[in-house]
């Protein structure tokens, strides 16, 4: 009988990737993916700890688990992601006995592989075939139910990360900078594409640093993010390419030629702000001003016309008064960005912020700094997205919803329509005749296409 692997997830989509790999190395050894804990052999907590919620979330799953452990002492439990880090897990060894492997963040899951080979049944299950399956690096191999389904994956080119923001935990839980060769990740979406998948989304913690650890940017020596887009770029069957999450000051003028230039690329910067006043950034430590970022904006604009700029806003930052909260909500009124990611500050332990900053901005205002920016950004994106109505948009089909197909458009709005085709992970063109906030919906302009055939894929054999 195949033996069954289930994941737990939470936190950013460099999260979904790390335990894709891991994933594949056991699709590898013969396990498949199964959606019960119940019925799993090996359970993966893939964790975050961006805020202590979620750090909180990760013990409360843990703790849920032990029931499971105690009654089948031969299940394994593997924990990866932020809440162990990479700085070591004795205080979470001694927290959970129960679990059989601590994980660092980006890791190809070779501790719990090397751990489950012990497993002399498993080594019985190992033929020839999931042994060569084993010994390949590089090839990705998506759970069964997710080949020829999975529309958009993420794959990280950047991991770890050197910028150190005083707020940010990252740096200390994923650990420095380091870039994947253009080799390694051309591979991986070769291989995605070979399962179906029609999209990537390329990222790093400052994925427009992408390199610089390798000699690019800043010398001849190596590789930056525009070089990479054009190697992707160039990969047959892919579709669409995004990238985030960028930083002001190293989104260049190569990178956004790239974005124009090259037509699987989509016209999407992720680019955060955190926030709209010169002494809250500095505090900050990002590294330059409001006048800089809006330079940004506007020569985004001028080489993209048609991109959509995302960022991030942290309200109540430690000492941030009413007069700097205004600044902020005067440059998002000003720049119109077409979404914006907002969080209420809360100090995470071992950040510079929590360290040496009094958290002194009240909760209550907090959340009234919150909600009067996510007033205002409603109002600039229902703006923003009635520039659509009438136009005929390409959309990306990803899944159904509430019987309505769903799907992204090049600037990555989402978009619902109805047909009753199979379209997932289609190209196809909608007419929008609604603007909402925050989603498009029309009609299907190309209704006379020819019936659509099943996706084909390249075959991966597991066993």
């Amino acid at each position: 009988m195949s033996k069954k692997y289930h994941f737990w997830i939470t936190g950013c989509q460099m999260n979904y990737a790390d335990a894709r790999r891991v994933a594949t190395e056991l699709e590898k050894l013969g396990y498949s993916a199964t959606g019960r804990a119940e019925d799993a052999d090996v359970i993966v907590l893939e964790t975050c700890t961006v805020r202590q919620q979620s750090e909180d979330k990760a013990y409360g799953k843990l703790q849920n688990l032990r029931p499971l452990k105690e009654k089948n002492p031969d299940k394994k439990i593997a924990v990866m992601g932020c809440v162990v880090g990479v700085r070591g897990n004795e205080h979470l060894e001694q927290k959970f006995p129960f679990v059989d492997v601590f994980m660092e963040p980006s890791t190809d899951g070779k501790p719990l592989v090397s751990l489950l080979r012990q497993d002399d049944d498993l080594n019985l299950e190992l033929t020839e075939t999931t042994q060569r399956h084993a010994l390949m690096d590089g090839e990705v191999i998506l759970p069964a139910d997710q080949r020829g389904q999975l529309v958009s994956a993420p794959v990280s080119i950047v991991y770890g990360c050197s910028h150190a923001c005083t707020f940010c935990i990252i740096p200390q839980k994923r650990g420095i900078e380091r870039s994947r060769p253009i080799g390694e990740i051309a591979a991986e979406v070769r291989s995605l594409v070979a399962q179906g998948v029609k999209e990537v989304v390329l990222l790093g913690q400052i994925v427009d640093r992408y390199g610089y650890d390798m000699g690019g940017a800043d010398s001849a020596d190596g590789p930056d993010l525009a070089d990479l887009l054009r190697v992707i770029n160039g990969i047959d069957g892919l579709q669409r390419i995004r990238f985030l999450t960028s930083h002001p000051n190293y989104m260049t003028d190569k990178i956004l030629q790239a974005v124009a230039d090259l037509p699987k690329v989509m016209p999407q910067i992720e680019v955060p702000i955190q926030a709209g006043n010169d002494e809250v950034l500095a505090n900050m430590k990002r590294g330059y001003t409001q006048a800089e970022y809006r330079a940004l904006v506007e020569r985004i604009h001028n080489i993209v016309p048609d991109a959509a700029v995302h960022c991030d806003i942290i309200v109540g930052f430690p000492g941030e008064t009413e007069a700097q909260f205004q600044d902020t909500y005067d440059v998002l009124a000003d720049l119109k960005l077409d979404k914006v990611h907002l969080a209420r500050y809360s100090p995470r332990p071992g950040t510079v912020s929590a360290r040496r900053m009094a958290d002194d901005v009240p909760d209550a205002e907090k959340r009234r700094r919150f909600h009067l920016i996510e007033a205002l950004q409603k109002e600039v994106s229902q703006e923003r997205n009635n520039r659509w109505l009438g136009e005929t948009v390409e959309v990306l089909v990803e899944s159904k919803h509430k019987g309505s197909w769903r799907g992204r458009s090049p600037q990555n709005k989402l978009v619902f329509f109805d047909d009753p085709r199979e379209l997932k992970g289609e190209l196809v063109q909608v007419k929008i005749e609604h603007a909402g906030p925050w989603s498009l919906s029309g009609t299907l302009v190309d209704a006379n296409v020819a019936e659509l055939e099943p996706v084909e894929t390249i075959p991966l054999t597991v066993l």
